[in-house]
């Protein structure tokens, strides 16, 4: 009874929102703006991003080989292997710094050492191509490849950072055998590696190219090529993935499989949404208002002091950003006067942080670890834009 009532809560939350009738609403205010957020967020992500990113998580879970996991990113594992391929895995995700979550709760609790864990975190929405090629495109190749520079050595100093300050609890971790997640694939089914590597890039070519950004206008580039396509592609790995599931698996393991999913989804989606609401009553939507007045913001993040990449850090960090929507905001903030250095510094914390994605990282990892994560990451975009600043100057 219990669950049908979470059933109940999550998808009636989640149609309601999606359903909201804005344009009858007859007011326009902050309240106003954390419901279209709500309203955004649910038309635009969670239906082809989030809805991928859950099975994908309950996927890891139930059926990655714990060993593979131990093997690249695992505690004790060789700190340039997991790094590299924590930071690659990261990459080829087009997603946001709430999609990513999920992603990030199955490889932690499949076994996944901290640091390893935490640079797959940030790298998922900061360094990925397209938002590299696009901020190069609309801002500049000087500040496009200071954020892919930044957000590379980002990843890995940030993770190197968690690592050694929660080296004992990691230890402990290991000793208690946090670590026993899930079960091995050698204990489930015949499939071999690749076929399970193939069921993998099926979903995640689904999510990626089912979320692929439009482009800018007259764009002839390959990405705007794959965005006319986008669709074809999305559905030529839909098939794929069903064609795998039809043929490659036993009915008693798509139930535990869901299970999983679901258990991430009660464990994140309402935080998420939650985080959501007051982000969108604090800073408004991109181009609106909310408590906190886009002008004053502005008026702080001129020139290159300290203070400056700072506040640009930390608004960055609790604000929320949809994949890409970081690159026509800041477009429209430098128009205003930002400053090279605070631009950096939000693109840097930004896209990798938010007030959502830090209510669901404290539900996997705990107060401490996420504090930790926030401060390092605020610190070193102040740094890195102060840095560019004055190289840009």
């Amino acid at each position: 009874m219990k669950n049908q009532f979470k059933v109940f809560v999550i998808i009636g939350g989640f149609l309601l929102f999606y359903f909201l009738p804005l344009e009858s609403l007859g007011f326009r205010n902050p309240i106003f703006e954390a419901l279209a957020m709500l309203n955004m967020y649910a038309r635009e992500h969670v239906i082809f991003s989030l809805i991928p990113a859950f099975l994908i998580a309950g996927a890891i879970y139930q059926f990655l080989d714990q060993n593979a996991v131990l093997k690249y990113l695992g505690a004790k594992t060789n700190k340039v292997l997991a790094y590299f391929v924590a930071s690659l895995s990261g990459s080829v995700l087009t997603v946001c710094s709430c999609t990513v979550l999920p992603l990030f709760s199955g490889i932690y609790k499949k076994g996944a050492g901290l640091g390893p864990a935490i640079a797959f975190l940030y790298s998922g929405p900061a360094i990925n191509v397209l938002a590299i090629i696009l901020t190069a495109r609309v801002l500049g190749w000087q500040i496009g490849l200071a954020r892919a520079i930044g957000a590379i050595i980002f990843s890995v100093i940030i993770g190197l950072c968690m690592h050694f300050i929660f080296l004992s609890e990691e230890k402990e971790r290991q000793a208690n055998g946090e670590l026993q997640f899930g079960v091995s694939k050698s204990e489930t089914d015949g499939r071999t590696g690749l076929q399970n590597i193939f069921y993998f890039v099926s979903m995640i070519g689904f999510m990626v190219f089912a979320n692929w950004a439009r482009p800018q206008a007259g764009d002839q580039s390959l990405w705007a090529l794959i965005f006319q396509y986008k669709w074809y592609l999305a559905i030529a790995f839909a098939i794929l993935f069903v064609y795998i599931l039809m043929n490659w698996f036993q009915k008693q393991e798509i139930t535990p499989w869901l299970e999983s999913s679901w258990s991430f989804t009660q464990q994140i989606l309402p935080l998420l949404f939650l985080g959501i609401f007051f982000a969108g009553l604090l800073l408004g939507r991109p181009g609106e208002e909310g408590l906190i007045p886009s002008r004053f913001v502005a008026s702080l993040v001129g020139g290159n002091s300290l203070i400056a990449n700072f506040f640009a850090s930390l608004v960055g960090a609790f604000m929320y950003f949809a994949t890409l929507t970081e690159i026509p905001i800041l477009q429209g903030l430098i128009g205003s006067g930002m400053g090279q250095g605070p631009a950096l510094a939000l693109l840097l914390a930004g896209p990798a942080l938010s007030l959502p994605n830090m209510l669901v990282i404290r539900s996997v990892v705990g107060t401490k670890k996420t504090f930790i994560y926030v401060v390092l990451v605020v610190i070193m975009a102040t740094f890195s834009g102060m840095v560019y600043g004055s190289i840009i100057q």
